[in-house]
């Protein structure tokens, strides 16, 4: 609920907070796979990849050493002969956990302050085009906000990092191993390059059917199962349970299989890169055993590349999740780049204190098609209308353009003389304000659901607005008054109690303005006539603009506005 208040302020603050790296684009930002970020989190990517490049490292030189100890303290020499290596070997196990610690905690930090401005760029996007309609499904929308844009993390945790980590000590343990014996070094050499990419080709190659399928997989259960959930009492009053619970146990199988055919290629991927290393020890010991060299050369010849399974382990998971994280991100991308319904004017104009209303010629529409044409209207403050018009005449369509929900694509539209297209879609709203048929109550208290409109209100205000809704006797009846919780959806509510608590928060949005789409649907005659009559009352002063496709329920109009089907 406090996050649905604070979403008015999102892009500002998205805009003005350095916490939210990758929000907007700033002096002085980097974009790396189209995910924007600040340089103090390039600062911290780069702690991670040094941190990571000496913990892998570390581990290296602690085989290495290890190696080297053993096989000389065998030959029993002076003790002070092994001191270095003894306490070198400490060192190494020791930095080897706090590098990586390091590392972990760099990574991590500066992983997540991309994600939090991925994720805010995109509530923000949804937040333009939701008022206007998404088409997408709500369970594979909210697929897309959490797991797809979670997907960020692994790009930086999973597939960048590693891959870099991985190329660096690699490259400075071949070259250890030149140093000691060239040809054995080639071989290793070899080994790194295979590891690096004919392994990850061939993981690559196994599983991008199944990585690509797995997003999609996700998103069509997810929304199933939201499906099901919503519509769980029809599913069962029409005896369709087996049905849906078909449908939804195929999805999921799909996923399954997807997942399953991306675990045997990550195997595969982890098998290749063993008989790569495999095969860098044993050309090791081939080659260094028909070379002039110690028996401690010798030994660090044959087990250091044994090393290099723990450094290239990442590789070929890398690979794999590398199309998974595209996939994703095409997905967020979608959503990113989906024509806004609204372009907010670069320089608006001061609201206006007329609060007079006048449409000449509009026209507006989805998807190319025009659903209004050539629609005129005049309301004066403080008049009522009535809008009337069959189902798919455009009355909802009417609610979006007036609100600046939706651009409309001519006509002129004034508000006390100024154009709406020159002022912000928020500067509009804060005088014109929307009740629908399907007024949202949240699942919280009749206090917080009040609170949306005008937060801070004192119990006074809301007593007063939901008197002037006729709800006030009704709250307070109950015995927890205000602090009521209402359910979800407001399913402790009665259809017409919910709209009028709906009304009460619009009343004390203190609108100018107040446009009514279908606000009786689902209630019976009585219900709604006795219910347009307590809004028309309620309204006072204020203009009132009544979408209805039963102008009868009406108590008065001075104007009415006959829609039709085009």
């Amino acid at each position: 609920m406090n996050a649905i208040v604070a979403g008015r302020d999102r892009r500002a603050q998205a805009a003005g907070d350095p916490r939210t790296a990758g929000a907007t684009a700033v002096e002085g930002d980097l974009r790396v796979g189209g995910v924007a970020m600040d340089r103090r989190v390039v600062g911290w990517l780069g702690v991670a990849v040094g941190a990571g490049v000496l913990a892998s490292g570390s581990a290296v030189a602690l085989l290495a050493t290890s190696a080297w100890l053993i096989t000389t303290a065998a030959a029993q020499p002076p003790v002070l002969t092994l001191m270095v290596a003894i306490v070198a070997v400490r060192a190494f196990g020791v930095g080897r956990g706090v590098f990586r610690y390091v590392e972990r905690l760099a990574g991590h930090d500066a992983a997540y302050r991309v994600l939090g401005g991925v994720r805010s760029r995109v509530v923000g996007r949804l937040e333009e085009l939701a008022p206007a309609g998404v088409s997408l499904r709500s369970g594979d929308l909210l697929t897309r906000l959490v797991l797809d844009v979670d997907a960020v993390l692994d790009l930086w945790l999973r597939v960048l990092l590693p891959v870099v980590v991985a190329a660096v000590t690699a490259t400075a343990t071949v070259a250890l191993l030149v140093i000691l014996l060239p040809v054995a070094g080639g071989a290793a050499a070899l080994a790194v390059v295979v590891g690096c990419t004919v392994v990850p080709w061939v993981t690559a190659t196994a599983a991008r059917r199944a990585e690509q399928a797995i997003a999609g997989a996700r998103g069509a259960v997810a929304a199933g199962a939201t499906e099901a959930l919503l519509t769980a009492a029809d599913v069962v009053a029409f005896n369709a349970v087996d049905n849906v619970l078909a449908e939804f146990a195929g999805g999921d199988a799909r996923l399954a299989a997807a997942e399953r055919r991306s675990a045997w290629s990550t195997g595969l991927g982890n098998a290749l890169l063993v008989l790569c290393v495999g095969g860098a020890s044993v050309a090791g010991l081939v080659l260094g055993s028909q070379a002039d060299i110690s028996g401690p050369v010798f030994a660090v010849l044959v087990l250091t590349p044994l090393a290099l399974a723990d450094v290239l382990g990442g590789i070929p998971l890398a690979a794999q999740l590398g199309i998974r994280v595209r996939a994703s991100l095409g997905r967020l991308r979608e959503v990113m780049e989906a024509p806004v319904p609204v372009t907010e004017p670069a320089a608006p104009a001061e609201l206006p204190t007329g609060r007079d209303l006048r449409v000449r010629g509009l026209r507006a529409g989805y998807d190319g098609r025009d659903v209004l044409s050539g629609v005129d209207l005049e309301l004066p403050a403080g008049s009522r209308l009535v809008v009337t018009g069959p189902s798919g005449s455009g009355k909802s369509t009417l609610a979006a353009v007036l609100l600046r929900f939706l651009e409309p694509r001519g006509g002129e539209l004034q508000l006390g003389g100024v154009d709406l297209r020159e002022l912000q879609g928020d500067q509009v709203r804060s005088v014109v304000g929307l009740l629908t048929q399907e007024s949202h109550v949240f699942d919280t208290s009749i206090r917080e659901n009040l609170l949306l409109a005008r937060p801070g209100s004192s119990d006074l205000r809301l007593w007063k607005a939901l008197y002037r809704a006729r709800l006030g006797e009704f709250v307070e009846s109950l015995p927890d008054g205000l602090d009521t919780m209402v359910g979800e959806h407001g399913a402790r509510l009665s259809g017409g109690e919910r709209q009028r608590l709906a009304f009460a928060r619009l009343l004390l949005a203190d609108h100018d303005v107040l446009v009514l789409d279908e606000p009786t649907e689902h209630l019976d005659e009585e219900t709604a006539r006795a219910l347009l009559a307590d809004l028309y009352a309620a309204a006072g002063n204020r203009s009132v603009v009544l979408l209805t496709h039963n102008p009868a329920q009406a108590p008065s109009a001075t104007r009415t506005l006959a829609l039709s089907v085009h």
